[in-house]
């Protein structure tokens, strides 16, 4: 069933129990009302008849006779009866009653009581007269309250139909307005696809949740036309990355074997083989690197490392890589308290981004110095990388983190341009910020910045 016909039968159910409700409580209080007002006309026709029995004065019994009469709206079948009290469970008993018992005791016991039976209210009264008790019994037939329960009932019958069909047309032009935005937002989305991703819906000025569903498609349409264009773009880089020392190893091996060459020949054509087949399993390597910082990150947390011993193991490495460089690690901010030193992480990806970032500063330093230091705090972990290499240019800045991106400068140096891509991933998979500060010709600082309160805790041992 639409959400449409959902909204519109909701709203008629609605109605309906609501109607039907109000109609229950309408009745049941017109009812009671109109048997408050009839007992209270039988209670004013039974002081009349106990004033008239005790009154021995005959003029003083006609007045109540003719007011009665005269001054009273007549009630249909109206009989009156007087019965003697004799005692306290005892009186003179009238044939022409046929009352349950229960309603003279009732009258005895408090004084007045009254009774229902077919539309008849029989009333009844205790009244002193010289010293005796007598009980006087009025009979009356409520016909017009009876006309009057139909009546109402009929209005409400007829009126509760006619707000169903009523409710029916407000529930189609209820569910219509509200369901039409949300008709045309997936009118709109289904003419989106791939090849036209840059499409938006069309924004209204409300701040009502239609509103917030717009902006919110708007929203996820940037984030998946930037995903198509880096995807795309990291396939074109990958595929011209790759293609070119496959190209080359086929192209020399393809020479080779075209005839007979001297030993010195093979040798070199070797060579070359090999320095275009160890770029190839460096790109790689590298892009499966970059693959795996795709996972879930609370799969890749699985180590509780101390970040000083981190850069210590990344300091070994890179001598291993660059014998000769300058890397001073200063460490002597480490605070007392080992707990404030600790990180949950993928020891061996967080090892790599650091490597990365650290060898980044070696090499575009020439060598040159490049000073790490380390700022562990309750709140925070900071990692400080500062090299006086080239430099990155300002418009090179925000492409740092595109794979395979290098700028005019660095352009001479070997490299993929997966690197600080790399990095930045893996940071990220920490809960952790890396920010980039740059002047050319002067040097590069690099911050990464770990907050307590984001990094990832649910392997952390109590």
């Amino acid at each position: 069933m639409q959400i449409r016909k959902k909204i519109t039968v909701t709203y008629i159910a609605l109605s309906c129990f609501s109607t039907l409700l109000l109609s229950i409580v309408v009745f049941f209080l017109f009812k009671q009302n109109n048997q408050y007002y009839f007992l209270k006309r039988l209670h004013d026709r039974a002081k009349i008849a106990a004033s008239i029995h005790y009154q021995d004065d005959v003029v003083k019994a006609k007045y109540f006779q003719d007011f009665k009469k005269e001054g009273l709206e007549e009630l249909i079948e109206e009989k009156n009866y007087v019965l003697k009290i004799n005692g306290e469970n005892s009186f003179e008993y009238n044939t022409e009653l046929h009352l349950e018992p229960g309603f003279y005791k009732e009258v005895m016991k408090n004084g007045s009581g009254w009774t229902e039976e077919d539309h008849v209210y029989h009333y009844g009264q205790v009244f002193n007269e010289s010293g005796q008790k007598y009980m006087v019994i009025v009979s009356a037939k409520d016909r017009r309250g009876n006309t009057s329960a139909i009546y109402i009932i009929q209005i409400l019958l007829f009126g509760g139909i006619a707000f169903v069909v009523m409710a029916y047309f407000f529930g189609r032009f209820l569910a219509k307005r509200f369901i039409n935005p949300v008709s045309r937002i997936t009118k709109e989305v289904k003419r989106i696809s791939a090849s036209n991703l840059h499409n938006r819906l069309p924004e209204v000025d409300n701040s009502d949740e239609i509103s917030d569903l717009t902006k919110t498609f708007n929203d996820m349409l940037d984030r998946l036309e930037t995903s198509f264009e880096i995807q795309a773009n990291f396939i074109n880089n990958a595929s011209h990355e790759l293609k070119t020392p496959i190209t080359t190893i086929i192209a020399e091996s393809e020479i080779m074997l075209l005839k007979e060459r001297e030993t010195a020949d093979y040798i070199q054509s070797l060579e070359n083989i090999h320095k275009q087949a160890s770029k190839l399993g460096n790109l790689t390597e590298g892009l499966l690197k970059l693959t795996q910082t795709g996972y879930d990150g609370n799969k890749q947390v699985l180590d509780i490392a101390r970040i000083d011993e981190l850069l210590i193991d990344v300091k070994a490495d890179v001598d291993k890589i660059y014998p000769n460089n300058r890397v001073n690690i200063k460490l002597g901010n480490i605070p007392n308290d080992e707990y404030l030193l600790n990180i949950p992480c993928n020891k061996p990806l967080l090892e790599l981004a650091l490597n990365n970032i650290i060898s980044n500063g070696v090499k575009y330093s020439d060598n040159d110095e490049v000073f790490v230091s380390l700022l562990a705090e309750k709140d925070k972990i900071k990692v400080t990388i500062t090299d006086i290499g080239i430099g990155i240019p300002p418009e090179d800045i925000p492409h740092l983190y595109e794979p395979f991106f290098r700028g005019k400068i660095a352009s001479k140096y070997t490299g993929y341009g997966l690197g600080l891509p790399l990095a930045m991933k893996i940071i990220r998979m920490h809960n952790g910020e890396i920010q980039v500060q740059s002047e050319t010709g002067k040097g590069t600082v690099v911050t990464i910045t770990f907050h307590k309160s984001n990094i990832k805790n649910s392997n952390l041992k109590s």
